[in-house]
């Protein structure tokens, strides 16, 4: 691939330790030498307010920039009430408003969960999936990585040391870089 594939990660977890955030640190070691990783912190957005949308905090101008001069998104998702998160679905508002000003159309992804239950985050990944149809992106289906018991697959430095789900991410990553290729052409 003749230039590199820009890569906007974001974390549905605003927790110092967060198993999802630490899922994006694993990633940015083990991107194709094709690709770039930068993680974007959305935590100190405001909740979205249709009053504020014309005019949005400059946070949110920055992730709108971000979102467009990338060329596919790393979502990682946390499972919260069978859903995502409160702080994810505020970012994924904030850049599709106004409704004529929507950054994430026609964006490739991936989604990726890690959670301390057996499940892994499976529901918050079906719901994300269901919400970026509606703002026009394009997930990745296959394969998935849903890195359940995270306590069991992340050291206490919070490096994912599972050798399997390394093995998946590294597949998913590569995976998403020729996806976004697909894409974009």
């Amino acid at each position: 691939m003749a230039s590199s594939t820009k890569i906007l990660g974001i974390s549905g977890s605003m927790r110092k330790r967060s198993f999802n955030t630490a899922l994006l640190r694993a990633a940015q070691e083990l991107l194709p030498p094709e690709a770039t990783l930068e993680i974007f912190d959305i935590s100190k957005f405001p909740l979205f307010n249709q009053d504020m949308e014309a005019t949005p905090p400059a946070g949110v101008v920055e992730f709108k920039l971000k979102i467009r001069g990338s060329d596919a998104i790393l979502f990682a998702a946390p499972e919260y009430n069978f859903s995502v998160s409160a702080l994810l679905k505020n970012a994924i508002e904030w850049a599709n408003r106004p409704s004529k000003d929507n950054a994430w159309d026609g964006k490739p992804a991936l989604i990726t969960s890690a959670s301390t239950g057996a499940r892994g985050g499976a529901r918050a990944q079906l719901h994300l999936r269901q919400i970026l149809s509606d703002v026009n992106m394009f997930p990745l289906n296959k394969p998935q990585l849903l890195v359940g018991n995270a306590r069991e697959a992340f050291d206490s430095d919070l490096r994912l040391i599972d050798e399997t789900h390394r093995q998946t991410l590294k597949q998913l990553l590569a995976a998403l870089v020729a996806w976004s290729a697909k894409v974009r052409s």
